[in-house]
């Protein structure tokens, strides 16, 4: 009785969510955003066209951007940067993406690996499964610090993996705003980057992730034991 409760719960869920996505995909391809999408300035006439409810469909964009791979969500900050400034397109993408972030993980952690296999391909499976099982909270992390990879997809996926849903929260709420922040800062001018400097963080950031993967178990190894010390 137990299980079929259990599977008819996931059944609604797994038609709600099914209906949500397909209604975010049909107003956004009604409404004209995936033509807006390919430059700043399209995407700026797009939202200001809703006015005076364009906050409230950026917020949607953003959150549709979570929720619907692969809707360049960098690339809608900084149009909202462009449109609302800084402040007000950081706090509604940084709100959005937490709360997207939010809706995948939970859907993946109560629907499985059914649920996740709808939205990622094989290969991606693949290439990251091992990696999130066994260092999940140093991958997630880094996937969020850093825009080369799918983190959207590896939200979906973390919800397959045994980290608790308040550690994924705060992973995501200390990893995931400070691209927002750079993208919304870049819309709003009051952060310019020249290509020169692009490559330099790229290369950092790629860096920085290949030690923390090879060496992330001696580091852990070693606060704890300096922790213990103390």
């Amino acid at each position: 009785m137990e299980d079929k409760k259990k599977s008819t719960g996931q059944t609604v869920a797994l038609l709600i969510s099914i209906f949500l996505v397909t209604g975010l995909i049909w107003m956004l391809w009604k409404t004209g955003f995936f033509d807006a999408a390919h430059s700043l300035e399209a995407l700026h006439q797009y939202i200001q066209q809703f006015a005076p409810y364009s906050h409230l469909v950026f917020f949607l964009i953003q959150l549709a951007s979570i929720i619907i791979a692969p809707i360049p969500s960098n690339l809608t900050t900084a149009a909202g940067g462009l449109f609302f400034g800084t402040g007000a397109a950081f706090l509604l993408s940084t709100t959005a993406t937490i709360l997207g972030s939010i809706i995948v993980f939970q859907l993946s952690r109560v629907l499985g690996g059914p649920f996740v296999e709808r939205f990622i391909s094989d290969r991606n499976l693949n290439r990251y499964r091992e990696v999130l099982r066994r260092k999940c909270d140093t991958f997630l992390l880094l996937a969020f610090l850093f825009p080369f990879f799918p983190d959207d997809l590896i939200c979906i996926m973390a919800g397959l993996t045994q980290i608790s849903f308040r550690r994924f929260l705060f992973l995501v709420i200390i990893g995931r705003p400070w691209g927002l922040l750079a993208a919304a800062a870049v819309g709003g001018s009051t952060l310019q980057i020249p290509l020169w400097g692009m490559v330099l963080l790229g290369v950092a950031g790629l860096l920085i992730f290949i030690l923390a993967m090879r060496y992330g178990d001696r580091f852990e190894d070693a606060v704890i034991e300096k922790l213990k010390r103390s």
